[in-house]
């Protein structure tokens, strides 16, 4: 059984506040996840001045703040990383961030992540995706918002910059929060799987859980769901998180999809034997019977239990002599 990767997403679901930070982690720990993941970026190195909010975070934060400002209260040093990843190691729960710009990348390379998380910004960034392919690490590569042909792109550069094809996942997304039922579009991530031959996930921003149980159902490796200590709170994400027992029920769920999917041989399976005997039937004298009288339809009948003759023979049996007598409702023998 292939266990699938679950990535709690915290994002920048902290607030700024290292406290919440580590409750999180401990929250993503509780709950199943393999990863839990921050946000890695300096504000200056990632949106000019001026820029505009997305019109979910305007939605969240209000719209008089620039995307600038919003993310600057968000940002974490590098000495909260180092209290972030120790607060990992204690928990019991793999460390990972994102990084938004090449200080990031610098900054979380000397953490030795088994992961790295590409964003659906960065899909068309060329140089960074060059710079994350050459640290020879796992790759995840989020596709929010990209057509197939950019898709392609991407991956051409990360494995011409030295990343193997077996060492990417690509993740289907929408960047949206919340994600529309009918922007989900779930079935891209088989056209992804098809087209390039890669492992695929799905990176999920829908209010509930039903389309990250269905991506596993559907072959998805790697699940990434945000999460929150309160939806409540304040913040562009928190709305279109998890809160922590939502997201323990989606990794419960993926668990048991996980060991239902099996291994794909058609065949009864152990506790299903028990059973056959009693719901199939068997091919029983429907009158009695007298030796060497020739089986008919009308003679012949089909009744539990399973332990005689398969009703399967029924058509073998029509015009053959019986080679003894049979009482009603007793098994015939060939």
């Amino acid at each position: 059984m292939n266990k699938v990767l679950i990535i709690a997403e915290a994002g920048v679901n902290h607030n700024g506040d290292m406290d919440m930070a580590c409750s999180l982690i401990e929250k993503a720990k509780w709950a199943g996840a393999d990863i839990v993941k921050f946000q890695t970026f300096k504000t200056e190195l990632l949106v000019t001045a001026d820029a505009k909010k997305a019109d979910y975070q305007s939605r969240e934060t209000g719209s008089n703040e620039s995307q600038f400002l919003m993310l600057k209260k968000l940002e974490l040093n590098p000495a909260a990383h180092q209290t972030l990843l120790e607060h990992c190691a204690k928990t019991g729960i793999q460390f990972m961030s994102t990084a938004f710009d090449h200080d990031s990348i610098d900054l979380l390379a000397s953490f030795q992540m088994p992961f790295w998380k590409i964003p659906s910004g960065e899909l068309t960034n060329i140089p960074y995706l060059r710079r994350i392919a050459s640290l020879g690490k796992k790759l995840i590569l989020s596709t929010g918002m990209a057509v197939l042909g950019e898709v392609e792109q991407a991956l051409d550069v990360l494995m011409q910059a030295g990343a193997s094809r077996d060492d990417i996942t690509v993740l289907h997304c929408t960047t949206e929060y919340p994600t529309p039922w009918d922007q989900v579009n779930l079935r891209a991530m088989l056209t992804i799987r098809e087209a390039f031959k890669v492992a695929v996930g799905y990176s999920d921003h829908t209010a509930g859980v039903e389309v990250a149980i269905a991506a596993v159902a559907m072959g998805a490796t790697v699940i990434e769901k945000h999460f929150t200590l309160d939806k409540n709170l304040a913040g562009p994400d928190h709305k279109a998180s998890l809160e922590p027992q939502e997201l323990k029920a989606m990794v419960d769920s993926i668990r048991h999809i996980e060991i239902a999917l099996g291994d794909g041989v058609k065949k009864p399976t152990e506790s299903e034997l028990k059973n056959k005997i009693v719901a199939r039937k068997s091919i029983v004298a429907a009158k009695k019977i007298e030796k060497g009288q020739v089986f008919l339809e009308g003679s012949l009948a089909l009744k539990r239990p399973g332990s005689g003759l398969p009703a399967s023979f029924l058509e073998h049996l029509l015009g053959k002599p019986a080679r003894r007598d049979y009482a009603i409702d007793e098994c015939i023998e060939l």
